[in-house]
């Protein structure tokens, strides 16, 4: 798990620590301490802590005049035992919705398992968005088969198209381009009967 780093790529275009409207802003990095950990199993310093034991994040990204948000993740995401939908929410969705952050990309290709409970978190979270949206990236298909167990699929845009491997090669603001107009289509899209 140690091994396993934020993106740091994007750190000229963007660093949470040093965003005044983030809310990790002003935190200091010990590269040299591993003190955080996912069951018993040490991770990356530059994960952050956002309430949880078991999920840990990164904002790799924030625009505030798109409104938009790139969240990668790392661990379990675990509501049944840790409510960790409710740390996420609280601690950092509601922060940054204030901010006027309405649209947010996950990318989940380090969340290894999904425990359920119910979809309250979700549903108020998206019903807090207006006209936003809440994309996931790269979640591993058993983890997107146990979330749409418990309907997370109605709040959270899974798979499909949404699989983009490749996400590294681009620039922020051209992945949040490529999802929006992926999502632009979802929504135009005429619905079946």
């Amino acid at each position: 798990m140690h091994q396993i780093e934020p993106y740091y790529n994007w750190l000229n275009y963007y660093d949470s620590s040093e965003d005044p409207e983030s809310p990790f802003y002003g935190k200091e990095y010990n590269y040299d301490l591993y003190s955080e950990n996912i069951y018993g199993y040490f991770i990356d310093p530059g994960w952050d802590y956002m309430g949880s034991e078991t999920l840990y994040i990164k904002i790799l990204y924030t625009n505030y005049d798109e409104g938009v948000t790139i969240i990668e993740m790392l661990g379990e995401w675990n509501d049944a035992l840790n409510n960790d939908i409710m740390h996420f929410k609280r601690n950092v969705i509601e922060y940054l919705n204030m901010k006027g952050i309405d649209k947010f990309i996950l990318i989940g290709e380090n969340i290894l398992n999904f425990h359920g409970s119910d979809d309250c978190y979700y549903e108020e979270w998206m019903e807090e968005l207006d006209d936003g949206w809440i994309v996931a990236i790269n979640f591993r298909d058993f983890v997107i088969a146990e979330m749409s167990h418990y309907n997370v699929d109605a709040f959270i845009n899974f798979g499909g198209t949404f699989d983009i491997l490749n996400w590294r090669t681009y620039a922020p603001m051209k992945l949040y381009a490529l999802i929006s107009e992926i999502m632009n289509k979802r929504l135009s899209a005429p619905t079946g009967y």
